[in-house]
């Protein structure tokens, strides 16, 4: 039995398969969190959230590395930790730090800071040739426009330092270019409590589809688990409205998107000890790396990827955290795709109605979750603000997302918003 520390974590699907895995793979953990409450709220009523079902749940300023590095490492005299990890991307460098400091597994801090900062990934990406958008990072008005000119419209505004795809907008003059500046300007603080970084990342607007490519590195080599689709809406936002493993590619373009996250990895020094995310946009013009995240992917394409080939990426992420080499061995689980849909409100105002009835018992369906009417819902600006899923799986080949989009259609049949 292994004891792993876990520093923070998200509140949504992954902060259930992690401690899940944990459990499953015979290990024990404890919980490190600066704001108890963040997680109590995200409970169900009557339920405790699976994080607080830790050998010890304490409490310490995880947004201070400097004064949590000695806390942790008197926290480690007594407890005795065997790896560190968290699910949550504004602590990931935290992590990849604390591993560092304790001699325990883990990539090296600076490979996973620069996976972590917009900018800083792109300046990597670029001075090792790997393909991705011409871009600029500026905190000057001045100079933003500037660049926002010689790159051309229309293009990308992004934040160097959130997630979810918050504040990041298409612009297509310098009028968007002022609006989508000033809304990043006004959320100075992220939801973790950390102060952001002002710099705006500016980037060339990129045709094609966009895929990730789901990887694990152990001992100085990735294994490539598959590719994964998406789905985009919500413009001038980048809502992520749906995935399907694997993606219906063709194998040129399979082997290329493959080759470019492998490239980025290696670029950018994670190729050990680390479950990644990588985006790709396949343009006309070849392959471009759009984020490369150095943790497993979020929404609930971890499962996707389960239900499909059998392969667990939450309890690969334990494994490579303990340094200890991850199961990746494929099963046949009946399924040759999986999709996911998300229900995305077009509209601000209180959830009326959502007819979900009969859903959970409709051919091939594997999840369901829908909001409860009377809730507050807010115009979707990010992928925070979904209204529920649906997910279903194909034993025939790659129709799964034909059968989500046919039922998520049935769904938004039924939805009022007032």
């Amino acid at each position: 039995m292994a004891h792993l520390l876990v520093v923070e974590s998200w509140v949504g699907s992954m902060s259930r398969l992690l401690p899940r895995a944990i459990r499953e793979s015979g290990h024990e953990f404890t919980f490190l969190t600066r704001d108890l409450h963040h997680y109590l709220r995200s409970a169900p009523e009557g339920t405790a959230h699976p994080l607080l079902g830790a050998r010890n749940v304490l409490t310490a300023d995880t947004n201070d590395t400097e004064a949590l590095l000695p806390e942790v490492e008197r926290l480690h005299a007594v407890l005795g930790f065997d790896g560190v990890l968290t699910s949550c991307d504004y602590y990931l460098p935290t992590v990849a730090r604390i591993a560092w400091h304790l001699g325990l597994p883990g990539p090296a801090p600076e490979a996973v800071r620069n996976a972590c900062r917009k900018d800083a990934t792109r300046h990597v990406l670029a001075e090792a040739g790997v393909p991705g958008p011409r871009f600029a990072v500026h905190e000057e008005g001045a100079d933003i426009a500037r660049a926002a000119r010689e790159i051309g419209y229309p293009l990308v505004v992004k934040p160097v330092d959130l997630c979810a795809g918050m504040y990041v907008r298409r612009v297509d003059d310098e009028a968007q270019l002022a609006a989508a500046c000033r809304a990043l300007a006004d959320f100075p603080v992220n939801a973790r409590g950390q102060r952001r970084t002002p710099a705006v990342l500016l980037e060339e607007l990129l045709d094609g589809p966009e895929v990730s490519v789901e990887t694990v590195s152990h001992g100085g080599t990735v294994h490539v688990v598959g590719v994964t689709d998406k789905s985009l809406g919500g413009a001038p936002a980048f809502i992520e409205t749906g995935h399907m493993f694997p993606a219906a590619l063709t194998v040129g373009d399979t082997e290329s998107a493959e080759h470019t996250a492998l490239g980025a990895l290696k670029a950018l020094g994670l190729t050990d000890g680390v479950v990644a995310h990588t985006e790709i946009k396949l343009t006309s013009a070849g392959p471009r790396v759009v984020e490369v995240n150095p943790r497993p992917a979020g929404n609930r394409i971890t499962e996707l990827v389960r239900h499909v080939t059998g392969i667990d990426l939450a309890a690969a992420c334990v494994d490579v955290a303990l340094g200890r080499a991850p199961d990746l061995r494929r099963t046949d689980t009946g399924l040759r795709s999986a999709a996911i849909g998300f229900l995305v409100p077009e509209r601000t105002g209180t959830l009326g109605s959502l007819d979900g009835a009969g859903l959970r018992d409709a051919p091939g369906v594997l999840e369901v979750q829908l909001a409860e009417p009377g809730r507050q819902v807010k115009a979707a600006g990010s992928n925070n603000e979904y209204l529920g899923h649906v997910m279903a799986g194909d034993s025939e080949g790659a129709g799964a997302r034909g059968r989500v989009e046919a039922l998520l259609a049935e769904v938004r049949s039924g939805l009022v918003i007032r």
